[in-house]
């Protein structure tokens, strides 16, 4: 039930961010786990000649750049699925968006159950309620 939010270095375009999602909504279930029907993608865009790393614009340095933030629920998934997100993200945008500034970032933010969720109810509520659904082990 993540969502993410997506910044990109380029003009606006439907098909440009029909395949980012769709990137990301892959590595998001196949990676971390998530299912697909309760992850929310928003894509927005900041032109090149408005960002900047250093000095320099992206326009300037004629690199493209991108910021995802994703927010998952707080020990749902391990520092190495994290990682192994954070890599294929990087290389999947740099196959998207052509000539990747390194400086591009992907910021996992582990949300406490208790303090965030979807639907009007806290994703602790959900886990406990799964919980008490599921029949006691024998």
């Amino acid at each position: 039930m993540p969502i993410l939010n997506l910044t990109l270095s380029t003009a606006p375009s439907a098909e440009q961010s029909q395949r980012a999602a769709a990137i990301l909504l892959r590595l998001t279930n196949d990676i971390l786990h998530k299912a697909q029907p309760l992850t929310s993608i928003a894509i927005s865009h900041v032109p090149a000649q408005h960002w900047y790393i250093g000095s320099a614009s992206l326009a300037q340095q004629e690199k493209a750049s991108f910021f995802l933030d994703i927010k998952i629920t707080d020990e749902t998934n391990t520092a190495i699925e994290k990682a192994a997100y954070i890599k294929a993200v990087f290389e999947e945008m740099a196959g998207l968006l052509g000539p990747l500034h390194e400086v591009s970032y992907v910021h996992i933010d582990d949300a406490r159950p208790a303090a965030w969720g979807y639907g009007g109810l806290t994703q602790q509520y959900r886990a406990v309620k799964k919980s008490m659904e599921q029949p006691a082990a024998a």
